[in-house]
This record gives structure tokens, sequence and C-alpha cells, in this order.
């Protein structure tokens, strides 16, 4: 019997109300994400593996400037750009990662070579540029990176003096992908801006294996988006595949623990995607919105925002 393929993305999370979306720009998130679910659906029909799936799904979401990841990415307290990416496999549990670049066109790739061409997990800032350059992997200068709807959150968060997460008052800003192959690998793919008017170079929990990335190929794979620091504190990706490998949960039972309960005890607010080795789908949030598809073998192909 051929294996389930299935793939699910996400392009954040937070207050994302209808009342606020008008119809042009619900239409252009929805293609947004219609494009990357296809890249990386069409890599998985193809008999491709889960690993470039993700990778694809998610740099097509890097490339989309309404997303708070590569070219939509959010500005930092001195008005440039700092983004982390993740990837990881669940066949053996290889991932890469990488946080506080500036100019890398597609962070989600550079998180790939640090995986495959590396004796590493984790590089940050100048070295991981240094890194990226001798990956020879696209760089962009500045302009690539602007954004009206940026530079004018970024603008406000000065104003007021205060960091912001995303675009509205609760927004979070992250893109990822989580695929299912043919040969039955799991794979997951987290990429982000962080939050406006960030300091200090702060990270988030996109970069951190266990926290807002995860692949196992004998639970699940998982991508998060939320409050970064509350999903650091919570292992969230992490804690979703130990409730299934510890306690015999399902993926469906595991999530909402996570999601519903532990997260929402200590203010975490946000969601995630989720995939398990049989092709179940889970894509669950406590927030009022967030930006998600997916598409599997059996015919399901849904493009959602609100709840």
């Amino acid at each position: 019997m051929p294996q389930n393929i299935s793939i699910a993305i996400h392009g954040g999370a937070g207050t994302i109300l209808r009342s606020t979306m008008t119809p042009e720009l619900q239409a252009q998130y929805e293609a947004g994400l219609q494009q990357a679910l296809d890249a990386g659906y069409k890599i998985l029909a193809d008999g491709g593996s889960s690993l470039d799936a993700v990778e694809v799904a998610v740099a097509s979401l890097e490339d989309f400037p309404l997303f708070n990841a590569g070219r939509g990415a959010v500005f930092n307290n001195v008005g440039g750009h700092e983004m982390d990416a993740a990837i990881m496999y669940g066949k053996g549990l290889e991932a890469g990662a990488v946080c506080g670049v500036n100019h890398v066109k597609n962070p989600v790739k550079l998180a790939r070579a640090i995986m495959d061409h590396s004796e590493h997990v984790v590089l940050c800032g100048l070295g991981a540029e240094q890194f990226a350059k001798l990956q020879q992997l696209p760089f962009c200068d500045d302009a690539y990176f602007y954004t009206d709807q940026r530079y004018n959150q970024w603008q406000q968060a000065l104003l007021e003096d205060k960091v912001q997460l995303d675009h509205s008052d609760k927004k979070f800003g992250t893109v990822g992908a989580v695929a299912l192959d043919k040969e039955g690998n799991l794979a997951a793919a987290t990429s982000t801006g962080g939050m406006t008017n960030k300091k200090f170079g702060r990270m988030g929990d996109s970069p951190v294996i266990g926290a807002g990335t995860y692949a196992n190929n004998q639970t699940c794979a998982i991508s998060c988006t939320g409050h970064g620091e509350l999903f650091i504190r919570c292992v969230v990706a992490y804690d979703v595949s130990c409730l299934m490998e510890y306690k015999g949960l399902s993926l469906k039972e595991a999530c909402d623990i996570v999601v519903y309960d532990k997260l929402v005890k200590i203010g975490g607010e946000g969601g995630l995607i989720a995939l398990d080795k049989n092709g179940n789908i889970e894509m669950p949030f406590n927030s009022e919105g967030m930006y998600r598809a997916c598409r599997n073998s059996q015919g399901r192909n849904e493009v959602l925002i609100y709840r």
C-alpha cells in the first residue's frame, strides 16, 4: 500500500480578526499560503523527501513579503533585520539552526546547509553569515527586506518605546512547515524575523530545537508560532513529542494538552502545526487566528485564517 503524504504550513498566529482584514489582503495571504503549500506538496508527490518539502515551502513563505520571515522580516531596534530559522529531519534527528543573521535571503536554506555541511546544529550572527558565504547562499541588501508596512510598525514601536510582536497588539509572525514523505520520514522547519524593535540580539523559539521546531519519525513533526519566550520555557515542540512517546497519547491529545492547557496557564499565546507518522494533521492555536494550510494524498486541501 502506498505511504500517505502530508504537508502543513503556517504563517503566524495572534490577533487576526475578520473585522480588520480587507478582502484584498485576505486574498493575498491565502495566495501566499497556497503557493507555499503547493510547492512543498509537489516535492512529496514526485517522491521527494519531507526535508526538501519543508525547506521549499518555508523558503516560499520567506520570499512572500506579508509574512514575518525573510523578505517580510520586521525591523529591530537599530533598523536592521535579525532573522532566525531551523530545520529538523525525523529519520535520524539531524538538525540545523541559525539565529541573528542580517542579509541572508533564505535563512531556512542556511539552516539546511548547517545541518548538511557542518558538524554543528546552531550558528549565529556574523559567523553564520560567513558560513552562508562559504556555502554560496544568496544574500540581499537592506532594500530587499524593506516594506512600508514593517517600517511603519517599527516607527510606531520606536515612538512608544516598546517591543512589538509583529504587526498588531498580539501578532506572532513566524512561518513554518511540517511534512511526511512516501518513505515515512517526517521533517519540520521554521523561520522568523522575530519581534519588531527587538534589542540585544533577542532570539525566540523558532531556532531552538525542541522549543519551536522538532521532528522525530517515532512521534511527530512540529513547527510553532507564538510568544517565543513562553514557548521556550514550555519546550513546546518536544513536549508534544514526549506526551506521545512516553504517555502514548495521540497527536491530537498531545497537542491539545500543550496548546490549550500548559501554554494557557503561563499566558503563552500562539499555536503550532503538527503531523504524525500516520499522516494525521493538527493545527491548534489558542489565539484569535492563525494563518495555516494543509494538503494530503487523501484529498484534503485547506487554507485557513480564522477560528
